[in-house]
């Protein structure tokens, strides 16, 4: 995925997820309908891409969906802007970067993926493409936080 221009630098600080926010959101969800729920209201609150930056070089291939992914790394950490044209996925993408956004690549490299739609009460939830998808856009962004 070779970007040759990207969001600014601004862009990828405005982006404010964190896990901790999200987490307990899917703690009191009691079913799949109410985590369901609270996935579109992460994709809903997520900034939508610029058409300018949904070019081929920065979609996620093994997404089924569009799914487009920028990476920056400042201070010595990674940041991430990605948007998807289908809103679950929009949502689901949410959910990574919340547990990747402003992280070290120490941090990245030990995310369990797994373990956090285990977590979440996700995991046996979403399709086998979806699923896919969602390590695809892990693996995206691993790879770019070595």
């Amino acid at each position: 995925m070779s970007q040759v221009s990207q969001p600014s630098q601004e862009t990828f600080l405005a982006l404010k997820l964190d896990s901790s926010e999200i987490l307990p959101l899917f703690a009191q969800a009691s079913n799949w309908q109410e985590r369901y729920r609270q996935i579109m209201l992460l994709g809903k609150a997520l900034p939508k891409l610029d058409e300018a930056f949904r070019v081929e070089s920065a979609q996620v291939r093994g997404c089924e969906s569009s799914a487009w992914l920028y990476h920056s790394e400042i201070a010595g950490k990674h940041y991430f802007v990605a948007d998807s044209d289908a809103r679950i996925v929009k949502g689901l993408i949410g959910l990574l970067l919340a547990a990747c956004h402003g992280k070290t690549s120490a941090e990245i490299a030990r995310f369990d993926i797994e373990g956090y739609f285990d977590m979440l009460g996700l995991t046996g939830q979403l399709s086998p493409s979806r699923t896919n998808g969602l390590f695809a856009l892990a693996k995206a962004i691993k790879a770019f936080s070595v």
